[in-house]
């Protein structure tokens, strides 16, 4: 079997789950508020920052900081579960797969149902956007482009943690143990961004790189910076390390 047919079979596999309740209703939550509230963006201002940027911001930092990374948690947990219920890995097993190639294959689905879920949350953007702008009589939808760029770069940052919780999963049998220490390593998100050591800590990378973009937008509230060197070189060496760890121990315990 191929690996994009393999990666077709896990798709279909969870067609019929509730993942795709998990990527939909905490951003339809996120945003609800950011419309009620809109007029408090207007309030911004001193900060040197619009109420159109303030609008994304703000709601993209809740998103990068919480809803994405545990959204991601409770997918890798989930993905494996369907393997380890009914002992379908052992029926897996029992067909000429490797199991390396299967562990990827699941990891490149963690990857397509995280960008399904930026595909919604930019979606919502655009929707609540819109309702903000009539309901304040107030242009709050940005350029499609800058937009997209945000959400570009909070998906591509946020592959080394993915890497991370998949690892998580893969070692760790028991789901509530890996979900809870999945969430875990969310909060100190907000203490590691302050450090000059961040880079070592891929948890926080989606948090820190829309937190440099507020700094940016906000002309008032300094810089926020970040170097693409050592990050770079550091988060490709977690992304490789961790996916090597999760293809060696996936499905080692049920194929003994």
């Amino acid at each position: 079997m191929s690996f994009l047919s393999l990666i077709g079979v896990e798709l279909k596999k969870i067609q019929h789950s509730k993942i795709l309740w998990i990527l939909l209703i905490p951003i339809v939550l996120l945003w609800i508020p950011a419309v009620i509230n809109a007029d408090l963006n207007f309030d911004t201002q001193l900060e040197g920052i619009s109420p159109e940027n303030n609008f994304l911001v703000q709601s993209f930092m809740g998103f990068a900081w919480f809803m994405y990374p545990a959204s991601l948690v409770i997918c890798t947990v989930l993905l494996n579960q369907t393997e380890r219920s009914n002992r379908g890995i052992l029926k897996m097993f029992s067909l000429p797969i490797s199991r390396f190639k299967l562990c990827l294959a699941k990891f490149v689905v963690l990857l397509i149902l995280a960008v399904v879920q930026m595909v919604i949350m930019l979606t919502m953007y655009f929707l609540c956007a819109a309702i903000a702008s009539s309901i304040q009589d107030y242009q709050f939808i940005l350029s499609p482009l800058i937009v997209l760029k945000e959400a570009g770069m909070i998906y591509l940052s946020s592959i080394p943690m993915a890497t991370v919780y998949w690892m998580l999963a893969t070692c760790i049998q028991t789901p509530i143990f890996s979900i809870g220490i999945g969430l875990a390593t969310i909060v100190p998100s907000v203490l590691a961004i302050n450090t000059k050591m961040w880079f070592l800590y891929p948890m926080c990378y989606p948090f820190m790189i829309i937190t440099s973009e507020m700094h940016k937008m906000a002309t008032n509230l300094g810089t926020f910076s970040y170097k693409l060197f050592p990050w770079i070189p550091v988060a490709m060496a977690f992304t490789v390390i961790c996916l090597v760890i999760s293809c060696i121990r996936f499905g080692q315990v049920e194929g003994r």
